[in-house]
């Protein structure tokens, strides 16, 4: 086997037609899919609530306060949820019927805003009163990202995930222009609580329609893993996961340092001459029109430019759109400039989605996603606060333009410090590893196995470098620990001990075998002297009993 594996099927005839069918797809292909359809126009609707509610809920706090930090805060009250609940949700995703979990996140959207039209109708709205029902429909938000996220891979083709992933971003963009031209509409002609009470009404509708879907959930032979248990996995598995970090840590100070143009944005759209509510949505919708005329582009683009290129790119254009909406002096230079951050936007936020989806199997889909979720959620609200205190103890134009410029430069100290080299895993999943047939042990506690290795002691070297991919793809498993053990009488004589949470976690790690497992054992096999396969071993921890 080769001693470094880049992409394993490169070399394959089959793998390079995939490759190239990626390159090329249509911009619209995977709405011929009928599943895909349904949950798209659904997201489409689920994401027109959002901005209607963010929209009404900013404009609302201007009206309670002229403090920056309170405007800012509704950003902040949004996102955090999705920071602090995402990991549950997303285990939970991973763990119970899907559809189902969806289903109940749309009420629950549902239920707040009905809450927060009452409220506004009651004349018993305050600004604290609005963050805390804004955090509400936050946690709503928290519940439903992870799941949709993990149930589009599940629906189209691999080859057509980026163009599907663009799709979501169109709805995401076109809902930044219907969301708060509908928004404004309501708030000028009824009133906030009407904006609400239409959020209510379509989040009943989504609820509606997603149970119009057949999904067959096919529960596990092992029974549903415990939500402590599957939330250790899934920050195990990323942690343990090179381009997943390094993934999280750009979205993270990629948001972190955009989200101070839309946090602020309001407060901007009042500055300019003219401006008001109309000017507020007119911006919104010029961001989302940028961010739907690249999807157009999109598969050109992504020949043209490589995924860290593309990140780069897209990071120094939203940086500069930035810089023009601290200095612009009215919507004629204001406009262009959110339409080029809507692009920018998008080819940052769609690459790194991408490269988080294409790491990650579908075990732990949903928890990786959420998690991904996390990174951009924690990184808008923290950005969110920090700007908007900056902006207050300073001014709007010194907030955009540090955060215009920190974010560029961070962008790039990333990339120098975190390189990117492309590795793609093959995560297909593989039954090559066969569970062992026998009774489960009667100590119902941990189970250590032990692996023997005979080797050429002058290898050791590349035999430990080896192992230490060993180590990470049995933590990404789910293992408890992994240890490495030389004989001290014998120096070709090594033993892998693995340690899992219990007998039935063991044979979890069986169903989460994946084609580059298989390709990891062989090389290992390669390093192996005796022609028989190294002896495995399972043993069950016991706890001495004091005497």
């Amino acid at each position: 086997m080769p001693p470094n594996r880049r992409n394993p099927r490169s070399d394959r005839p089959h793998a390079r037609a995939d490759i190239r069918r990626s390159a090329t797809p249509s911009a619209w292909e995977p709405l011929k899919t009928p599943t895909y359809r349904l949950l798209w126009g659904t997201w489409l609707i689920a994401n027109i609530c959002m901005w209607m509610n963010d929209v009404a809920a900013a404009w609302m706090m201007t009206s309670l306060t002229d403090s920056p930090i309170w405007v800012a805060l509704v950003q902040t009250a949004s996102t955090l949820p999705v920071f602090m609940l995402g990991l549950p949700s997303g285990a939970m995703a991973d763990i119970l019927d899907r559809r189902r979990y969806f289903i109940v996140t749309q009420f629950w959207l549902a239920g707040t805003a009905v809450i927060l039209s009452v409220t506004v109708v009651m004349g018993l709205m305050s600004a604290p009163l609005l963050l805390a029902l804004t955090f509400a429909n936050g946690i709503g938000l928290a519940m439903r990202w992870p799941v949709f996220s993990a149930l589009i891979p599940e629906i189209v083709p691999r080859h057509q995930l980026p163009v599907a992933l663009a799709l979501n971003g169109v709805a995401m963009n076109a809902s930044r222009i219907v969301g708060p031209l509908l928004a404004g509409a309501l708030i000028a002609s009824a009133g906030t609580a009407y904006v609400f009470m239409l959020n209510a009404v379509l989040s009943v509708l989504s609820g509606f329609v997603i149970m119009q879907w057949r999904r067959e959930h096919v529960p596990s032979p092992l029974g549903r893993e415990k939500l402590l248990s599957a939330m250790r996995v899934g920050m195990q598995f990323v942690r343990q996961s090179a381009p997943l970090r390094s993934v999280f840590v750009r979205v993270g100070l990629f948001f972190f340092h955009s989200t101070a143009l839309l946090a602020l944005l309001p407060l901007l759209a009042r500055g300019l001459a003219g401006g008001g509510a109309g000017t507020f949505t007119l911006l919104l919708a010029s961001m989302g029109a940028g961010a739907i005329t690249l999807v157009l582009i999109l598969p050109r683009v992504r020949q043209s430019l490589a995924g860290k290129r593309m990140v780069i790119v897209g990071t120094l254009l939203q940086a500069s759109a930035t810089a023009v909406m601290a200095v612009a002096p009215n919507v004629y230079v204001a406009v262009p400039a959110m339409f080029v951050g809507g692009m920018a936007w998008l080819a940052t936020a769609n690459t790194l989605s991408v490269s988080a989806q294409m790491a990650l199997p579908d075990w732990v889909r949903a928890r990786g996603m959420s998690m991904y979720q996390m990174a951009i959620m924690g990184g808008s609200a923290l950005g969110a606060a920090l700007w908007g205190q900056v902006a207050t103890v300073s001014s709007l134009k010194v907030s955009l333009l540090t955060a215009a410029a920190t974010g560029a430069l961070a962008m790039l100290l990333a990339q120098r410090l975190m390189p990117d080299h492309g590795i793609e895993e093959d995560l297909t999943p593989s039954r090559a590893f066969k569970a062992p047939i026998t009774d489960a042990p009667p100590n119902p506690g941990q189970v250590a196995v032990t692996i023997e290795y005979r080797i050429d002691p002058s290898r050791r070297d590349a035999f430990l470098q080896l192992m230490q991919e060993s180590r990470r793809s049995r933590l990404r498993q789910g293992a408890l620990s992994w240890d490495l053990m030389q004989d001290i009488a014998d120096p070709g004589r090594f033993l892998e001990q693995i340690v899992d949470e219990s007998w039935t976690e063991h044979l979890r790690r069986f169903d989460r075998i994946t084609a580059a497992d298989v390709d990891l054992r062989d090389r290992k096999l390669a390093f192996h002297l005796p022609t028989a396969p190294p002896a495995v071993t399972r043993y069950v921890l016991e706890t001495p009993q004091p005497l």
